[in-house]
């Protein structure tokens, strides 16, 4: 089984954040697509970029961080495919890009759309991200988040079961650390991790 994880910075594996700049990382077998593997036994392939969003150009950072622009390299870069997992919409929360969680759910709807056309993964699964905390180092970068953020569960739900694909709920079994309010320490991604396995056992069999 090859697994492509196409996500941001939770599945880098960027610890919690006291201070910025920062570029550290949690060991390989720490971060929660490892983990997932391991349990499932399968090859996963993790294309994590900290800071990617779904489909916006981050004007601050830079750096291509817009999802929708190399999402088609890495589908053909990684293919033939069992399962896309697809976890991104936590930085479209930040207040540079002032969209509200409806828009946040479509936009990752249409990673879903892009992936599909190309045929190169036998299913896709959708993953919400666990809810992000205004606090710490990076609460001015995500003002208003929590407010914006309300309904995206629910929406991302909806889409992914009237699209035929998978889902899964991230802040079902984890939170996001209490010293930013956005990454995941090493026990979530642990947890998330087996989580993940189980939803992935559930979904292709």
């Amino acid at each position: 089984m090859t697994i492509l994880v196409f996500g941001d910075s939770n599945s880098h594996g960027t610890p919690p954040l006291a201070s910025l700049p920062a570029s550290g990382r949690h060991n390989k077998a720490d971060r929660w697509p490892e983990v997932m593997g391991d349990v499932l036994g399968a090859e996963v392939i993790t294309d994590g970029l900290p800071g990617r969003t779904t489909v916006h150009d981050d004007p601050v950072e830079g750096g291509a961080r817009n999802g929708a622009a190399v999402l088609l390299s890495s589908l053909h870069a990684h293919k033939p495919l069992d399962l896309v997992i697809l976890m991104l919409g936590t930085n479209d929360l930040k207040m540079r890009f002032s969209v509200s969680a409806w828009e946040i759910a479509r936009s990752v709807m249409r990673l879903v759309e892009i992936t599909q056309a190309e045929a190169v993964a036998r299913d896709v699964m959708v993953v919400a991200p666990a809810p992000v905390r205004e606090t710490g180092i990076l609460a001015e970068v995500f003002a208003g988040a929590e407010a914006r953020q309300v309904g995206l569960v629910d929406h991302l739900k909806a889409m992914a079961k009237a699209a035929g694909i998978g889902f899964f709920e991230a802040g079902s079994v984890v939170e996001t650390s209490q010293i930013d309010g956005v990454h995941l320490d090493v026990a979530a991604h642990h947890t998330l991790g087996r989580a993940m396995a189980d939803a992935v056992r559930r979904r292709l069999g």
